[in-house]
């Protein structure tokens, strides 16, 4: 094939850290608070400014309390975990690495005896019906590294006795999530916000909060994940404190995105894009003759990330490793070109490709995109 003419304008489509909102540029952050002490008052406006900003954007009840944890979506999910299971026993979703990683944790090092891990293989979905709602629940909505996610929240019921502990990382601001359902929800800024990493957020409902009163955990709580004070929630975490120092450049970067967010219509206006972006890379997938969905199931496919495997003539043939060699040819071929950056499937997931088609990348990029893939692939089977 010739070689396209056109590349995307902004060649963004990792999958984390994610392509920052268009406008980006490091100007932006000019008015940062820095080289101020974290408990100054300046400083904790920014930090309850991003708090208050997150809520009205994703529509978080009041009922619920949000706060910054160090350590990125990672920090967050174990600080859930650390904090609030134990007293019963933990169901684990198990459908993408992630789902696997913490089902690791809950197993070898809260050591809980009574887990449950239900698991599947990449592009595949978890048996949501073997949940039980008498249990905790450990899960991630979204399987970032294997592009699948659960199709709703049908699945947890409203009179659950258990708490919901849900990696929401990759689904906030590409779909409005059912907060109800979630008893603690943690996501990152580097996600779909296009924010910098190192920031997680962790919101937590009412029933995650009356676990907290009741329940001291046997195990020892790292101080970056203490959260609670006599026995409750530290309130002044969800007023402006935090459990370890931010940086307030990421903090002021933060607000860049959530700014632009607002502009651009809010979470309705993300998921629109997200959906556009999502809309124009599958008609392309389902003509491919050498790319095809990870996940076979559309209803388990999220808004983003779209996760690719290889297929037809080309790669028929090859081993996992001669794919796996392919695929990062083809994505090593892109980056040379600038046409697109970090677009390899994950390390552990099946070889193929992986593209972010949340709402700070624009769709324009994703259609120029296209005849770069068909062309890469052309070349690699070629022999180039």
């Amino acid at each position: 094939m010739t070689k396209p003419a056109n590349r995307p304008n902004r060649p963004y489509f990792s999958s984390g850290p994610c392509a920052k909102p268009p406008h980006w540029n490091a100007g932006l952050l000019a008015g940062a608070i820095v080289g101020r002490y974290h408990r100054s008052t300046a400083y904790r406006s920014r930090l309850a400014e991003v708090a208050a900003r997150i809520r009205a954007l994703l529509e978080i009840p009041e009922s619920h309390r949000i706060l910054i944890i160090p350590g990125s979506d990672t920090g967050a999910v174990e600080c859930a975990m650390w904090n609030l299971l134990g007293p019963r026993g933990v169901d684990v979703l198990a459908f993408d690495h992630f789902g696997r990683l913490w089902a690791r944790d809950v197993l070898r090092e809260l050591k809980i005896a009574d887990v449950r891990v239900h698991a599947a293989d990449y592009g595949e979905m978890s048996d949501l019906s073997a949940y039980d709602p008498a249990r905790d629940l450990v899960f991630p909505w979204t399987g970032t590294t294997a592009g699948t996610c659960v199709p709703d929240g049908d699945f947890i019921p409203g009179d659950r006795k258990g708490l919901t502990v849900c990696d929401a990382t990759a689904a906030v601001f590409a779909i409005s999530l059912p907060w109800d359902k979630l008893d603690a929800a943690t996501f990152s800024w580097q996600k779909a916000m296009g924010g910098e990493a190192q920031h997680g957020i962790l919101v937590l409902g009412p029933r995650a909060r009356e676990r907290l009163a009741a329940y001291v955990p046997p195990w020892p709580v790292p101080k970056l994940f203490r959260i609670a004070e006599d026995g409750k929630l530290d309130e002044t975490l969800t007023e402006g404190s935090v459990v370890n120092t931010p940086s307030l450049l990421c903090v002021e970067d933060a607000l860049v995105s959530l700014r632009w967010i607002e502009e651009i219509g809010g979470l309705a206006g993300m998921i629109a894009r997200a959906r556009a972006n999502r809309a124009v890379l599958d008609r392309w997938i389902e003509a491919s003759t050498w790319a095809a969905h990870l996940a076979r199931d559309p209803r388990i496919r999220p808004a983003t990330p779209v996760a690719m495997r290889l297929k037809g003539p080309l790669f028929k043939g090859l081993e996992e490793a001669g794919q796996r060699r392919a695929a990062g040819q083809i994505a090593a071929l892109l980056e040379a070109e600038h046409a697109a950056y970090d677009i390899e499937a994950y390390r552990h997931a099946p070889p193929g490709l992986r593209v972010w088609t949340g709402g700070t990348v624009e769709t324009a990029d994703i259609t120029a995109l296209l005849p770069w893939l068909d062309w890469a692939c052309g070349a690699v089977a070629a022999g180039a």
